[in-house]
Parts: C-alpha cells; sequence; structure tokens
C-alpha cells in the first residue's frame, strides 16, 4: 500500500468512526455473503448499498435486525440481517 492510499484509508476509517459514533479500533469480526436472490438495494444515510452475492466485511453484530458492514471499497453502513448468509 502507498502512504497516498494508506493516508486515504485512516480518513475512511475517522470519517466512519464519528458518523456512526464507534469507539475503539475497527476489527473484521467475520466475513458474510449478501444473498444472491435478495433485491438490490440503494444506499442511502447510514444503509450500505446492496450488490447481490457481494461479500462484506462485517464490523460489529448491531441488534436482532441490522449488521453494521465493510464493503469491498471501503465504505461502511447497514446491512439488514435477512439478506446475508453466513460463509
Amino acid at each position: 500500500m502507498t502512504l497516498k492510499e494508506r493516508k486515504k484509508d485512516e480518513k475512511a476509517d475517522r470519517e466512519f468512526q464519528k458518523k456512526f459514533k464507534f469507539e475503539g479500533s475497527i476489527n473484521v469480526l467475520t466475513q458474510m455473503m449478501v444473498d444472491p436472490a435478495a433485491a438490490e438495494k440503494r444506499g442511502g444515510g447510514k444503509n450500505l448499498p446492496l450488490r447481490r452475492g457481494e461479500i462484506l466485511d462485517v464490523i460489529q453484530f448491531t441488534n436482532q435486525e441490522q449488521i453494521l458492514c465493510r464493503n469491498s471499497q471501503r465504505r461502511y453502513g447497514y446491512v439488514p440481517r435477512a439478506v446475508m448468509l453466513h460463509l
């Protein structure tokens, strides 16, 4: 990773921590896949856009309905548990 990419990643992480009021280090708990049969959804607000079959990093299991995730473009947001499958 170049210095420029590392600084960009650190900035994205700081913005995530501020937006979601997340304290501590960002650790990936597991990876899960968006259900290939699920409808694709556009993100908005704090929700992450969904693409069928996409692999997401799980950052936090927030409640019974949602999971806080990060996609391959290092974008963060909430994803409904109903559309997630274990790998």
